[in-house]
């Protein structure tokens, strides 16, 4: 499909994300004496499609040295791959449905290695595929997840994975009442899978966690994001009430076990929601995290350091405004040799950035090219 030019890109139809989406935060005007924040112009920004309702990325790349990008579609219930280097619409997988294959409220998207894991909000279950055939291999989860959105995992051992999935379950008539501050336990729910000699899933229930304190309990979630080698989940919690009535939103840091460990980023650093959260992991430990604003008319990328998550500088796009899901594809491709971070646009496209451009114009570290 032809690439549609940047200043032709169309804002889209908005959707729900639960029951109907909150208005869109605008960026809030900058006083004289705040830093300027760099822009870092897209690569590509792909044709849109209002109807799909795009909200979380996952990157692939075939022995082939193919890279694809592939976004969940939560209005039309399915997925739709990109070539990852261009930004072209290669095929669309799945369809409205509760059987094998189908699909109802598709969210969060994770590759580990040549399988593809699907959370469905509206199955209660996460599905896997094999790749690059999409071949349904199973599902779990649907006895106990209520609303699962994002998802994270981890290789533990050859073989054996350990998979973190959010579950917002909400209450009311239009489901967008917090549960009580007891049941917030239940905010992240952790399984163990392996698969067997047939090539199929098999998976273990390993408990629930997330705080129940009134000022840092987990209220809204749906990102997920872990650094193994720090022992460090962030979680996106998108709606904290603050005196004024108004809600606040940041990342909250939890241990692989579930322990919260009393740290967030600043919550003053997100104006909107804090939706998409990804890794840009340069070396053994270090490089950044790079966490979505969700802003309109344009989105803000803000960067933490791995370590510390110290702020590191914040960028926004041309165009890219209003974004859900992020994924960060650190391997070189054809297009991007450097690697590139790709970004849902106003939940009808999806970005590219290149992490050369970005490493470039905020001066980051020499390990992550700048």
């Amino acid at each position: 499909m032809t690439l549609r030019p940047l200043y032709m890109a169309l804002p889209a139809l908005l959707l729900a994300a639960c029951a109907t989406r909150p208005p869109r935060a605008e960026a809030p005007a900058t006083p004289p004496d705040a830093p300027v924040f760099d822009t870092v112009p897209e690569r590509y920004v792909s044709a849109t499609d209002p109807a799909d309702e795009l909200d979380s990325l996952a990157s692939w790349t075939s022995p082939t040295g193919d890279t694809w990008l592939i976004a969940s579609a939560k209005s039309t219930d399915q997925l739709v791959v990109f070539d990852a280097d261009t930004g072209e619409r290669l095929r669309t997988v799945g369809g409205p449905g509760d059987a094998v294959g189908r699909f109802d409220r598709p969210n969060g998207v994770a590759v580990h290695g040549d399988h593809l894991f699907v959370v469905e909000r509206d199955n209660h279950r996460v599905q896997v595929f094999a790749l690059p055939g999409f071949e349904p291999l199973g599902s779990f989860g649907q006895d106990r997840l209520r609303a699962p959105y994002g998802l994270w995992i981890n290789e533990t051992e050859p073989g054996e994975l350990e998979i973190y999935v959010t579950d917002s379950f909400m209450y009311g008539e239009r489901f967008d009442v917090v549960p009580p501050l007891a049941e917030l336990d239940q905010r992240v729910r952790r399984y163990r899978l392996v698969f067997d000699q047939q090539g199929r899933p098999r998976s273990h229930y390993a408990g629930s966690f997330g705080d129940t304190g009134a000022e840092n309990a987990l209220r809204v979630v749906e990102s997920i994001a872990g650094d193994p080698g720090a022992d460090r989940l962030l979680i996106a919690d998108e709606r904290i009430p603050r005196e004024d009535g108004r809600n606040a939103s940041t990342l909250r840091e939890y241990s692989f076990k579930g322990r919260y460990t009393g740290r967030s980023l600043p919550q003053d650093a997100f104006a909107a929601e804090a939706e998409g959260v990804a890794l840009w992991s340069c070396s053994a430990t270090g490089g950044y995290w790079i966490a979505v604003d969700q802003l309109a008319p344009l989105t803000m990328f803000h960067l933490f350091e791995r370590d510390t998550l110290a702020p590191a500088g914040s960028f926004k796009g041309a165009v890219t405004a209003f974004t859900d899901g992020v994924t960060l594809h650190a391997a070189s491709t054809r297009a991007f040799p450097r690697g590139a971070l790709f970004a849902v646009h106003d939940d009808a496209a999806v970005a590219a950035f290149d992490l050369a451009d970005i490493a470039h114009r905020l001066g980051l570290s020499a390990e992550c090219g700048g």
